[in-house]
């Protein structure tokens, strides 16, 4: 069976209060991207890699490649609007049939085995997403001036691969855009399908402000992985 990574990189550097985009700040040595490419590289199942960037960064990342002597073979494709756009021009690049795993390009400490279990979950299910409870209470916003209580157990933080049958999911992606499509899940689930999710890792955290890069180096040193 052939597999697939999508690596999707269209964030910004807003919230990092930096005018480097966040996939491209470094961490340990590297930029983040770099770390996430080579996880989906160092899996078993041999994953074509697709990266999904804005059109404006291409020629910045092929810099950023021959400056750290970044090798790894990967198709570099137009971003599109939104993160929903950007993910179809990666499937649009797609022409065979197997699995496809749609990941962040700011998650960059997730395991190869993880990687590897996603992939296998999702070609006998037709799809795997992962969740991780909170441990924090939690609240819901009614209004400015009123919140309730949830139950945590009742909930999940998802995380990325999101992993499919790539039938599957490029019929979802012929839905038009809504904004409640907040990840792939919710794009296949809208088209009918059942979610089926397995557990994630912790240390699998996504790269949005100044102090993750900090808790992601710690990961990575304890890794063994240090650039």
């Amino acid at each position: 069976m052939k597999h697939y990574a999508i690596i999707v990189a269209g964030g910004s550097g807003n919230r990092m209060k930096s005018t480097v985009a966040k996939q491209f700040l470094l961490l340990n040595g590297m930029p983040v991207l770099m770390h996430t490419i080579q996880a989906f590289y160092k899996c078993v199942l041999n994953p074509e890699i697709i990266l999904v960037l804005n059109i404006h960064q291409h020629s910045y990342w092929e810099e950023l490649c021959q400056t750290y002597n970044f090798n790894i073979p990967h198709q570099v494709v137009k971003g599109g609007e939104q993160r929903f756009h950007s993910v179809k021009n990666g499937l649009k690049y797609i022409k065979g049939k197997g699995v496809v795993a749609v990941h962040d390009a700011v998650r960059p400490l997730i395991s190869t085995d993880l990687i590897e279990r996603s992939y296998k979950q999702a070609a006998q299910e037709g799809n795997c997403v992962l969740g991780i409870s909170p441990t924090d209470s939690v609240r819901r916003i009614i209004n400015p001036h009123k919140t309730e209580a949830l139950n945590r157990n009742d909930l999940l933080l998802i995380q990325t691969p999101q992993t499919f049958d790539v039938d599957l999911l490029k019929k979802a992606y012929q839905k038009p855009y809504r904004n409640d499509f907040t990840d792939d899940a919710s794009v296949v689930e809208y088209s009918g399908f059942e979610i089926n999710i397995i557990e994630g890792e912790r240390e699998n955290i996504k790269i949005t402000f100044q102090e993750d890069l900090e808790i992601a180096s710690i990961f990575l040193k304890k890794k063994g992985f240090d650039y």
